[in-house]
């Protein structure tokens, strides 16, 4: 058996795979698609369940314990809780979540739920169905209710919500969405926006910044303490409220970078392994996978991907050079 490990030149240890099942999505946020003409990878590309299956067992045989399945929308992944029992069974799995943009969630939460799916992260940008309108290009915002509080009454948890923090457009609903949190015992986690839309809209200005939202929450709702990290790589900064009801998280990759602390790799759809969201070159295990390559094999184009990760993505000097790939093309 492979050594159980995946340290990297920084000695950072990997044991959190991101396995992307499609590039589709069934809504179109602005800072992620263009609204028309999109191109994704033709369906014959896309690794088979079994393809999945296989390499999240050889990742597992290396040290990787938390799985997390992503998209574009991973419900609209056909079948996709005959995956979550796979990848639920695996030897060494402590930990399977997904992320979603709810859409289509209400309809799909039980049988993920029974097929072993605990965990979930749900994408919400707003609670104005106006501005959730013009964000996503699509009126969906009851159908992702439905899809929250479908959860709610099965029993999910913890249910996280996602929200992209842009400048000069979600100000207002940074505090109604903490309110929201505090009632359903939901954890809100506001990201800074990043450079990975597909028609080059990022500007550093468009950054709503994480203390420009721990300002309006501290005057909006009470103080927040800062929570000592359970998991110094994990890539939030996770604060409650000194009143003891909820907590709010952060993902500041501009303003308070993580990368010197990451624990992750990313599978894309078409099966490429990816070490950083915003990584520039990526490897083929697609061909691996569908030549009939040794686990030996397998096993030394994940360990050559994490040999060559970098320092960071560097995208507060000169020299950050945008991915090729949008972000619905890598992985949420």
């Amino acid at each position: 058996m492979p050594a159980p490990e995946l340290v990297d030149t920084f000695g950072r240890f990997h044991d959190n795979l991101r396995i992307s099942v499609t590039d589709r999505c069934n809504i179109r946020c602005f800072y992620c698609m263009p609204e028309t003409e999109v191109e994704f990878v033709p369906r014959a590309e896309v690794l088979s369940f079994e393809e999945i299956e296989r390499f999240a067992r050889i990742a597992a045989r290396l040290g990787v314990k938390k799985l997390r399945l992503t998209g574009g929308e991973p419900l609209l992944r056909k079948d996709l809780p005959v995956l979550v029992k796979k990848l639920s069974a695996i030897d060494g799995i402590e930990d399977l979540a997904m992320t979603t943009n709810g859409v289509t969630l209400a309809s799909h939460a039980q049988a993920l739920y029974d097929a072993g799916l605990r965990r979930i992260n749900i994408h919400l940008d707003t609670l104005d169905r106006e501005r959730f309108r013009e964000i996503t290009r699509r009126d969906d915002f009851h159908h992702v209710m439905e899809g929250i509080h479908a959860c709610l009454r099965i029993g999910y948890g913890p249910i996280k919500i996602n929200a992209v923090a842009v400048k000069d457009l979600v100000e207002p609903d940074i505090v109604p969405l903490a309110r929201f949190g505090r009632e359903h015992g939901i954890e809100v986690r506001y990201i800074e926006f990043m450079p990975l839309d597909a028609q080059g809209l990022w500007l550093r200005n468009k950054v709503l910044l994480q203390s420009e939202m721990l300002e309006m929450l501290a005057e909006g709702i009470g103080p927040l303490d800062e929570i000592p990290p359970q998991d110094v790589r994990a890539p939030a900064t996770e604060y409650h409220f000194r009143d003891g009801i909820g907590r709010v998280g952060f993902i500041s990759s501009v303003s308070r970078p993580f990368c010197l602390n990451c624990n992750r790799l990313r599978i894309t759809a078409d099966g490429k392994l990816r070490y950083c969201l915003f990584a520039i070159e990526e490897t083929d295990v697609k061909t691996a996978l569908r030549d009939g390559s040794s686990e030996e094999q397998i096993v030394e184009l994940i360990r050559s991907t994490v040999a060559r990760k970098w320092i960071g993505h560097e995208i507060n000097t000169t020299q950050f050079v945008p991915p090729p790939r949008p972000m619905y093309s890598i992985g949420g």
